[in-house]
């Protein structure tokens, strides 16, 4: 009976060897569904079948152009977009610079960018400081008399962008009716 017993049991070792190794061979397989690049390639070494792997740069964010230098911003994107949209009413600027000069009425030195517009009007846009969120006025005359009022510029704006700063420009040209008819 001993004999049967560990024939038996010898049997039943069989089986339980066949089916542990059956099943460690489901768990490697279910493993390599998940993972396809450690089953084709276990030392993860480049395999000539492989594509190559590209490298996609980040693209560099381009900076706004109000956070440009105050001079680059001035004269690269406020006077040329400002001359545009002055001619596209049909006025013609006689002249328009930027310098860091007195400041009309007040007379304190600071930037101030200078408009001529030709048979219309003058007007000063200054700047107190070498940045475009500085405190900003803004005078106008009749052409070739000096400026008698001051005013104040986009102080209650928290941002100040490139098509702010020429719209209210434009808004107060047209407040004084030199832009035609309102």
């Amino acid at each position: 009976m001993n004999h049967k017993l560990n024939f038996f049991m010898e049997g039943n070792l069989e089986q339980n060897n066949e089916n542990n190794k059956s099943s460690e061979i489901n768990r490697k397989l279910k493993s390599e569904e998940h993972e396809p690049s450690k089953s084709e390639n276990p030392n993860n070494q480049k395999n000539d079948n492989d594509p190559p792997t590209q490298v996609v740069p980040k693209p560099k964010k381009e900076i706004p152009i109000e956070k440009k230098p105050f001079q680059e911003f001035i004269n690269i994107h406020l006077i040329p977009a400002l001359t545009e949209e002055i001619n596209q009413r049909g006025l013609e600027i006689s002249k328009i610079n930027l310098k860091d000069t007195n400041r009309p009425i007040a007379g304190d030195k600071c930037w101030v960018l200078n408009c001529e517009i030709k048979e219309i009007c003058s007007f000063w846009l200054s700047f107190e400081n070498d940045d475009i969120s500085s405190l900003k006025s803004f005078s106008l005359s009749k052409p070739n008399q000096e400026p008698s009022i001051i005013e104040s510029f986009l102080i209650d704006e928290k941002r100040i962008t490139l098509k702010l700063i020429i719209s209210r420009v434009m808004q107060r040209l047209n407040g004084q009716k030199l832009l035609g008819v309102n």
